[in-house]
């Protein structure tokens, strides 16, 4: 690493810039006073706010709170907004009792939906607990999406929910729902009376008019949310692969009993079933999936379904642990699966179970098809071990907290750019057409998934990124995670 007394060299289009012992850049870059931070960029022709619009803040996120009375169509809305269905819908009231919290994204910006039960007022009992639940996410979010069925219009219980909504003192968005037709506008618009506002009209089974109320929600987002993403806690573990490569052998080994029902018929195995499980002094949430048997565009029935809820469980994992069958060839949908691992962004541990199985001629072949097919994720740990047996599987924490820590890791900001600086001096990008980008400053956006973002003089080539994410992994770790580096282009200056 270069000493903090020496000088950087930073190329920017047409010069050279020396960063004296003033403006130099410490391994911390909160050590850089504000004025030296905003002295190099200005010196780099790069704006501030730019750089730190890039750096997401994972701990606050909106949060949007989802009210109203029973079965005015509050859990369907969620699932149009987070686009799949996860929230529980049936067609008689009370289904959802706990405050259930997802994380989602419109146009780009990340928030939290928190769905609740039906309020009702002056509930005891059961229902009197759900509506608290449901009150006290209206005073702990942002925004509150107050949902009334707008075939009914406002009805004694909607006006109570009102008169807390004002207590609380958080932005309201009236949404009038199951208006599925221009004929129900005018019963929409009754809702004035309730005197919050206009109301939305929209069909949360249809969509009709979800788009311009999430631009609506948007608009009230505060400048930092409240909440954070991805709550501390025990990790969540996905195990994925081909039906019948032995996910709930493995979950049944870990926990020491017969937690998922098992069978030599694939497929056996259709709902996501979750296990908290403590294993190596550790507790972790373990997630068995459905099979993923084919591409789910040409998946049909209960497999359509079972390879979406898979996803869905993909999503809200921290690491996902794809077995595949040591004795058998590795296959393309095998390929498929690591490749939806490394798209969700989460970490990846490569598992080969039915060690037990296979002699030294396939151990030999094995090896060859694990140097030609899983070269582009050579950074994900792996494992063989037997679910069958039990022979190894203490093998699997290690791996996980290896992909995790890669997953998490933080480079500091001077630290990048010192490197930066090495690896470009010694390996500048190729000329094309007469010009040569440049990498000017590098900042890392965010964590779990570590992701980068260059500031450029032009476009990087794809090979030569691949090259920068190489040196990135030899230089900090990053073991069992994915990369994300993306680019920022600045336009030469005018001198």
């Amino acid at each position: 690493m270069t000493e903090r007394n020496e000088p950087h060299i930073y190329d920017v289009p047409g010069e050279a810039i020396e960063l004296s012992d003033e403006i130099d850049l410490p391994d911390n870059w909160e050590d850089l006073s504000d004025d030296d931070y905003q002295a190099l960029l200005d010196r780099l022709g790069i704006a501030r706010d730019e750089v730190e619009e890039e750096v997401s803040n994972s701990h606050n996120w909106p949060v949007v709170a989802i009210v109203g009375r029973p079965n005015v169509g509050k859990s369907t809305l969620v699932n149009r907004i987070i686009g799949r269905r996860e929230a529980v819908v049936e067609d008689r009231p009370g289904v959802t009792r706990d405050r259930v919290r997802y994380e989602t994204e419109w146009n780009g910006v990340p928030f939290i939906v928190i769905d609740t039960g039906g309020w009702e007022h002056d509930a005891i009992g059961l229902s009197g607990q759900v509506s608290a639940q449901a009150e006290s996410a209206m005073l702990n979010s942002d925004v509150v999406m107050f949902i009334v069925d707008a075939s009914v219009g406002a009805t004694n219980e909607d006006e109570a929910i009102v008169r807390v909504l004002r207590k609380a003192k958080v932005p309201v968005v009236l949404v009038a729902n199951k208006v599925d037709d221009q004929r129900a506008e005018s019963e929409a618009a009754r809702l004035w009376s309730l005197g919050l506002g206009e109301p939305f009209a929209v069909s949360a089974l249809h969509g009709r008019g979800s788009g311009d109320l999430l631009d609506v929600v948007l608009s009230k987002f505060p400048e930092k949310g409240s909440g954070e993403a991805r709550p501390r806690g025990p990790h969540r573990i996905a195990l994925l692969g081909k039906p019948n490569v032995g996910k709930s052998s493995l979950l049944n080994a870990l926990t020491g009993e017969t937690r998922a029902v098992v069978d030599s018929v694939a497929g056996t195995t259709v709902d996501p079933v979750d296990e908290l499980v403590e294993i190596g002094g550790e507790e972790w949430i373990l997630v068995d999936t459905a099979g993923i048997r084919k591409k789910s565009k040409t998946a049909t029935g209960h497999e359509y379904f079972a390879t979406l809820r898979t996803k869905s469980a993909l999503d809200k994992a921290d690491v996902a642990v794809v077995l595949i069958d040591a004795s058998q060839s590795i296959s393309d949908q095998d390929l498929r699966i690591i490749s939806m691992v490394v798209d969700s962004g989460r970490a990846l541990v490569i598992a080969f179970n039915k060690w037990d199985l296979i002699d030294d001629e396939r151990r030999f072949y094995l090896e060859r098809e694990i140097e030609r097919d899983l070269v582009q994720v050579a950074w994900a740990p792996r494992i063989n071990f037997s679910a069958r047996t039990g022979w190894h599987k203490d093998r699997l924490v290690p791996a996980l907290r290896t992909a995790i820590e890669g997953w998490e890791t933080r480079v500091p900001t001077g630290r990048m750019n010192a490197f930066l600086t090495e690896i470009v001096a010694a390996h500048p990008h190729p000329v094309r057409g007469g010009k040569q980008p440049r990498i000017l400053f590098g900042t890392q956006a965010s964590t779990s998934p570590p992701v980068f973002v260059l500031f450029t003089t032009g476009f990087l080539e794809a090979g030569y990124r691949r090259f920068i994410e190489r040196r990135f992994r030899e230089a900090f770790g990053f073991a069992g995670s994915p990369i994300v580096v993306n680019l920022r282009i600045r336009e030469k200056r005018n001198r």
